[in-house]
């Protein structure tokens, strides 16, 4: 694939404008005002200094100023015109009637919030100092440091703080191994540095110097902080992808060392994404510009997902060969090493890794989807936002889902493939290689040879090793030739497998399963009883060789009922196939879980299921946090099986209309 000619990468530290790099396919609309040149000052009516990112912290409960009056009842009607542009809340409509209002003064109170002014957005843009990686690394640190304070509290700790005092007088108490709480409150947690300015929407000056706060319900202002937080973790990326391109593509000493194939492999269609994520970030833009009390995102993530998105798809199924390209430019070009680690000392990086910037657009795509989730969890059920932010979902689970397969797809082939190449058939041959087959586990068991008596007990040879493959379809039985070669003694398809827990019966038998080959190779019943390292090891195969298994905890219908959960506090990367990777903050419904330190977990937003270490990750305690984690889930998908079937019914409907 040809890349695209480069959209002007920017320089410098501050965040490149969007407006600059307009892509030519995707012109701002008529009448839509240009970002001036970027002024490092303190916006008007700002009390935080100049250079400050605005952390997008939307999971604890909002600090609403003392004082606030109850919420109002939702019965006005909204303003008529544009949807999206006339977005100001029910709640203020009631308060500010368009005549003969019982509070006229109120009538003012959106004037400074209607509309964003330009200047305004621009100097919003300039305060956005951290990269992507940062941004994401603060943002789900916050969410476990909250997590750990409504654990202990049952809810977010009741902590004070006038929205006129200076975050810098504040100082936040470092996590300790047991997980303390910090002393700030959730809103504030991870603004602790003098420096600091805007990290949440009800931070911006225009807010501040209103009275929107005192209007707004608690669970409007949570709604709008999450969308915000979309908005503004887009502008962080854009920032490092622009990074990305100016400073490691466009450099010349770079391009001097590799081929015009080599970089392809490398940056791949990084351009595309880049001007993707520009055209979604001015669409972003503008609707702020039209109200600061934020209408909706969406509709637009939708649009953009639905249309624009699938350059990510291209992108991360060419991760494979990016990260064979990349180790391979490290081991045998000193040159490329060199040119790398200098520009990895540029003090734009901040110490970041070149590799942290190539993966940017896969960290990205599922994150968005995590964020638009967020919201979903935030608006008014049966809502015209639930539906818009539904859609949004239902298309970016489509996109993560094409990459997630596609990556899976190219490392499965060349699974297979080299599989094949290492076995030998003491049986008749098995066709290994199959698009719709992919490897589940393997590894060395250890086989009981002979009855189980206390004679055999005493023989020398009571264990003998056998290699197994275990394919999704099938199992292979083997013998270790050498350390590359395998003979195949016997195979079943995996729908023929049994496997039963041996009762302890003294140290020699521990670990130790019973499987079944309802009919194998040839054509008859066969028995293997089977000796693992641990006693997770023994969990793990049984789980994989029958995965319709009873967990310990929970039955088929776990998810309406309580059962242990964790967060996830340091991030994993899966070593084997039956094994889950796990990114910081991910909660998960505990399914099974052995005594030497393995859990067996389903991750709630996506349902995936595998082994991890306990220790990466804390238990949640609170029931009633636990539950509230449930309802989340519970509606995401709930919502979008309802929809899904609605969907189903109206193509029922037209079709019989039809006939």
């Amino acid at each position: 694939m040809e890349l695209l000619p480069e959209p002007g990468a920017p320089q410098g530290d501050t965040p490149p404008s969007p407006r600059s790099t307009s892509p030519p396919d995707s012109p701002s609309p008529p009448g839509s005002p240009s970002l001036p040149a970027e002024d490092p000052g303190t916006p008007p009516g700002s009390t935080s200094p100049p250079g400050s990112p605005p952390l997008p912290l939307d999971h604890g409960d909002p600090l609403t100023p003392p004082g606030s009056p109850p919420p109002q009842e939702e019965d006005g009607d909204l303003p008529d015109g544009d949807p999206h542009t006339s977005c100001v809340p029910r709640v203020i409509q009631e308060e500010c009637p368009k005549s003969g209002g019982t509070q006229p003064d109120d009538q003012e109170i959106l004037q400074p919030t209607y509309p964003l002014p330009v200047d305004s957005w621009k100097a919003l843009m300039a305060q956005i100092e951290l990269l992507y990686q940062e941004y994401r690394d603060k943002s789900t640190l916050h969410q476990i440091e909250t997590r750990r304070q409504q654990d202990a509290y049952g809810q977010t700790p009741p902590i004070q703080l006038s929205s006129d005092d200076s975050v810098s007088q504040v100082e936040a108490s470092p996590l300790n191994a047991q997980g303390t709480q910090s002393t700030l409150p959730p809103s504030r947690l991870l603004n602790s540095n003098p420096g600091s300015g805007f990290n949440l929407w009800q931070d911006l000056p225009e807010i501040r110097s209103s009275k929107v706060l005192d209007i707004l319900k608690p669970e409007e202002v949570k709604l709008q902080e999450a969308m915000f937080e979309l908005v503004t973790s887009e502008a962080s990326y854009y920032k490092s992808l622009s990074l990305l391109v100016s400073l490691f593509m466009d450099n010349e000493n770079l391009k001097m060392v590799l081929s015009q194939s080599e970089m392809h492999f490398l940056f791949s269609n990084v351009l595309e994404v880049m001007a993707t994520s520009e055209r979604f970030l001015l669409d972003l833009e503008q609707r702020m510009e039209k109200n600061i009390v934020i209408s909706d995102v969406c509709d637009i993530v939708h649009h953009h997902a639905a249309d624009h998105f699938a350059v990510y798809i291209t992108y991360v199924c060419n991760q494979t060969y990016q990260e064979r390209t990349y180790r391979k430019l490290l081991n045998e070009k000193p040159t490329f090493r060199e040119v790398i680690s200098q520009l990895e000392l540029d003090p734009k990086c901040k110490g970041l890794p070149f590799s942290s910037f190539l993966i940017l657009p896969f960290q990205r795509i599922t994150r968005l989807k995590l964020l638009v989730q967020n919201i979903l969890t935030k608006v008014e059920e049966g809502s015209e936002k639930e539906g818009t932010a539904l859609d949004a979902h239902r298309e970016l689970e489509k996109v993560v889902r094409a990459c997630n397969e596609g990556v899976r797809k190219m490392n499965r082939t060349e699974q297979l493939i080299s599989i094949e190449k290492t076995l030998e058939f003491k049986i008749k041959s098995v066709p290994i290689i199959s698009h719709s087959r992919w490897l589940l586990k393997q590894g060395e068991l250890q086989q009981m040879l002979g009855p189980k008596t206390s004679r055999t007990l005493r023989t020398k040879k009571l264990f003998q090793a056998v290699y197994l493959f275990l394919f999704n379809d099938l199992l292979l039985l083997c013998k270790q030739l050498t350390s590359d070669r395998y003979q195949v003694f016997d195979s079943a398809a995996r729908g023929l497998l049994r496997v039963e827990e041996l009762e302890d019966q003294g140290q020699a038998l521990a670990n130790v399963f019973i499987l079944k080959l309802l009919e194998n190779t040839d054509e008859r019943e066969a028995t293997y009883m089977l000796k693992a390292s641990s006693q997770s090891e023994m969990k793990r195969w049984m789980t994989s060789l029958v995965p319709n298994r009873r967990a310990k905890f929970v039955s088929l219908t776990s998810r309406l009922l309580d059962c242990p959960q964790v967060q996830c506090i340091h991030p994993y990367v899966a070593q084997q196939p039956d094994e889950l990777t796990l990114e910081l903050a991910e909660v998960l419904n505990i399914l099974d879980k052995a005594e030497d330190g393995w859990v067996f977990g389903e991750r709630l937003h996506d349902q995936e299921r595998g082994w991890f270490p306990s220790a990466v990750a804390e238990e949640i305690l609170n029931v009633d946090i636990r539950t509230q984690n449930l309802k989340e889930c519970f509606r995401v998908h709930r919502s979008e099986d309802s929809q899904q079937s609605q969907n189903k019914d109206r193509r029922k409907l037209g079709s019989r209309t039809r006939q």
